[in-house]
């Protein structure tokens, strides 16, 4: 697959043994076939395996070639909407509904960490740095509803001295810690829930894009080496999957490319001072700057977006300018890596969970949220699979609103959408 983030990230040079897949070659038959293998697509296909079910899972690259394997690696609590929008549009019962599940999403990539045994070094918490002082009184609010009514004590306000001795930059006027967040190595850990899929009798075929899916009894599902039948079929592409595959799902999410870069190691002296207690961190602006430190001490930032392919010609310099804009104390340092993915947005920025006819599922659009609660997308659709749909449909049963221009003219309307709040960050 050519796709923006073709260059060579930091995590494929630092993921150790990579698995290596064949592709499809003829027919076969499975009582489901999973169409992506991103965090969504391993999840669901292993959980299903657990349960009994033959799964063949069908990638049109390599294993976490996408987003999975590409994105800033940080581990959010809850939705990519506070509890208070939540509240305001769904209700309190269901808003502490979404809650609870996004807090099993979190515990289940704990579980599958320790299960099998993934050496993807997590480590915990998260920061929201807070770049201006009119978001304070938000994130306080939010903070304070969570203690008060949904139980969650994880929360801690850093006020502008402590942000500074915490995060080493004068970008923010405070801060909140999240100590039930944290970080992982994205691509280690997606490889680790590929190998536990296969040893619980996932058959994963690398390089078999999906061409066409005929719906019936059973499905069949085409590429250009092969075919699966298969009763039930998951859609697990996101960004990837295309409009053509399935146009019933066109214009439900937007596909945008974020870039990243990696230093090189800067030691752990020096890599505390920048961050004091090794959390990652994620900034208040509408086109977020997020970072952290990986394991072996080099700075991993994220920072810009671009809404079409190719990325940007000299990747290195354009994110060391987002880079060097919060921390210009590293322009003395060496930038080993740059790299960029294409996710998913809805227009609401919560995840889209849905059916397609009386034997597809998928979910898709988790918005730049979904480390964690891709894990709980897959749980879900395999309980959907199973006949068991009320956890399913708690998601699947939120109203989203379409891109408006739909297909052709949702891309114009987004960009100039991004280029105001863009503006807005910097008022």
């Amino acid at each position: 697959m050519t796709h923006a983030g073709a260059a060579m990230s930091y995590y494929e040079a630092s993921a150790g043994e990579r698995p290596r897949f064949p592709s499809l070659a003829g027919a076969v038959r499975a009582d489901v076939c999973v169409v992506g293998g991103g965090f969504t697509g391993l999840s669901a296909a292993l959980h299903l395996a657990e349960r009994g079910y033959t799964v063949v899972l069908l990638d049109a690259d390599r294993v976490a070639a996408g987003a999975s394997g590409r994105n800033g690696g940080q581990v959010g609590s809850g939705q990519r909407q506070g509890v208070l929008e939540l509240e305001a549009r769904l209700g309190l019962e269901r808003a502490k509904l979404l809650w609870d599940m996004a807090e099993e999403a979190k515990a289940l990539l704990h579980e599958r960490i320790r299960r099998h045994a993934i050496d993807c070094f997590y480590r915990p918490g998260n920061m929201v740095a807070i770049t201006k002082p009119r978001y304070v009184a938000d994130v306080e609010a939010e903070a304070s509803r969570l203690a008060t009514h949904y139980g969650y004590q994880q929360l801690r306000m850093l006020d502008q001295g402590e942000m500074r001795r915490t995060v080493d930059s004068a970008a923010y006027v405070a801060g909140c810690l999240d100590l039930g967040g944290g970080h992982l190595h994205p691509l280690r850990f997606a490889l680790g829930l590929a190998r536990g899929a296969v040893g619980a009798g996932v058959r994963v075929f690398e390089g078999s894009r999906v061409t066409r899916i005929r719906w019936g009894a059973p499905n069949r599902l085409l590429t250009a080496a092969g075919e699966v039948s298969a009763t039930y079929v998951l859609l697990c592409g996101n960004a990837y999957l295309g409009d053509r595959l399935e146009p019933r799902l066109s214009g439900r999410i937007m596909p945008i490319v974020n870039h990243l870069l990696a230093t090189e190691p800067l030691g752990e002296e020096r890599a505390r001072g920048i961050i004091l207690d090794d959390c990652c961190v994620h900034s208040t602006k509408f086109v977020v700057d997020y970072y952290r430190f990986s394991h072996d001490h080099r700075f991993i930032f994220g920072g810009g977006e671009t809404y079409s392919d190719p990325p940007p010609g000299d990747l290195k310099a354009f994110v060391r300018r987002h880079m060097l804009r919060v921390f210009p104390q590293l322009g003395d340092v060496a930038i080993e890596h740059a790299w960029s993915g294409r996710l998913a947005i809805t227009l609401d920025r919560l995840p889209e969970f849905g059916r397609v006819g009386d034997s597809g599922w998928y979910v898709h659009g988790y918005s730049g949220h979904g480390v964690a609660l891709s894990q709980l997308g897959g749980r879900l659709l395999a309980e959907a699979v199973a006949g068991t749909t009320e956890r399913f449909d708690a998601f699947a049963g939120i109203s989203h609103t379409p891109f408006p221009g739909g297909r052709w003219l949702r891309h114009p309307l987004l960009v100039a959408g991004m280029l105001w709040y863009s503006l807005r960050d910097r008022l």
